[in-house]
């Protein structure tokens, strides 16, 4: 899609992911970035172009924030790791099925999900997860699952003349990330309580900040796209999940865990703090079912963005994480209350 001129909505832009595909977007004299989000105080304070202000969850912003775009590119979300189905439909669900018609109505050309590697259910050992591999329903996390039907509806959808692009992410690391599995677990590290999960060999799919934002721009860009594509974005290495804490303790010094426990303790251990949390006081439920479910093993191979997409990830994961925990550390390691605020 090299059209001079080409007009992308970047939904979200004020957000870490948005913000970051804002940054590289501004780069490209081609494309004229345009800034959809509540407040534009918070955009990246180097964006110069147009800003359109106002909330998703408004109808009328929804039918008036798409006029005259080209490719939308869909970051802005409302998001929990736990529970709060209510709120997932009505600040997020409803209102992205209700965008993307909005994008066909006006001629939209191509819409962008974010979305996420954790779509389908997690590999047995030696297994590989492709980029098409079929969504399933998780039935403990609202999110994931309002994610799945966004994905039904996107391919259910494809062939009335707008391009369904699902990004599935892997999981968030650079510096501004408040919400995911490196933000909560590093708090969660230092109260000694964190446990290996199957003795941390679970390989994890990380995705830094810049790559993130190429693997957009690459999708804005590619020619020759299906009426609905899905690609895994990662970075080229899957660490496990006792290399990356192993890192973690040696930047920060946070305990690492003591002893191991098998998934199925840890689902148990999470329902039950989701479940005691609203009658004890804290900042959030310690451990939810989703953080064991993002813990599982996702490898996620990405060949088919590489040859789609001619996407390849540049930053090593220990870089991403040297900055994320450059940026926690500056804000005293905050508790992550794992849902929006």
């Amino acid at each position: 899609m090299q059209d001079s001129g080409l007009k992308v909505l970047v939904t979200g832009a004020s957000g870490f992911l948005g913000g970051n595909i804002l940054r590289a977007l501004s780069q490209y004299s081609d494309i004229q970035p345009v800034a959809a989000c509540r407040d534009p105080d918070k955009l990246p304070t180097s964006y110069t172009g147009e800003v359109r202000t106002g909330d998703l969850r408004d109808a009328a912003y929804r039918r008036s924030v798409v006029q005259d775009i080209d490719v939308v590119c869909h970051a802005g979300t409302w998001a929990a790791m736990w529970g709060h189905a209510e709120q997932e439909q009505k600040n997020f669900y409803i209102p992205t099925l209700d965008l993307i018609e909005q994008a066909m109505i006006v001629g939209c050309k191509r819409f962008l999900m974010s979305s996420s590697v954790v779509l389908p259910r997690p590999v047995k050992k030696g297994e590989t997860i492709d980029d098409f591999a079929t969504p399933a329903y998780c039935g403990h996390w609202p999110h994931l699952d309002r994610l799945v039907d966004i994905d039904r509806y996107m391919q259910s959808n494809a062939g009335r003349g707008m391009q369904m692009v699902c990004m599935r992410l892997g999981h968030f690391v650079g510096a501004g990330n408040k919400l995911g599995l490196v933000p909560a677990l590093v708090p969660r590290l230092k109260t000694y309580l964190v446990p290996w999960l199957a003795g941390g060999k679970s390989r994890l799919p990380l995705i830094a900040d810049s790559d993130l934002a190429d693997a957009f721009i690459a999708a804005i860009m590619a020619d020759n796209l299906n009426p609905y594509e899905s690609f895994n974005i990662c970075g080229n290495d899957f660490p496990t999940t006792r290399e990356v804490i192993d890192y973690i303790s040696l930047k920060t010094g946070v305990p690492k865990p003591l002893y191991s426990v098998p998934y199925k303790a840890g689902y148990l251990f999470g329902w039950l703090m989701e479940t005691l949390f609203p009658i004890m006081p804290g900042k959030g439920p310690f451990l939810t079912r989703s953080i064991v479910h993002l813990s599982e093993d996702w490898y996620c191979v990405t060949d088919y963005a590489k040859e789609k997409l001619g996407f390849k990830a540049n930053k090593p994961w220990q870089t991403a994480l040297d900055e994320a925990l450059a940026d926690l550390k500056h804000h005293d390691y905050p508790w992550s209350y794992l849902s929006q605020q």
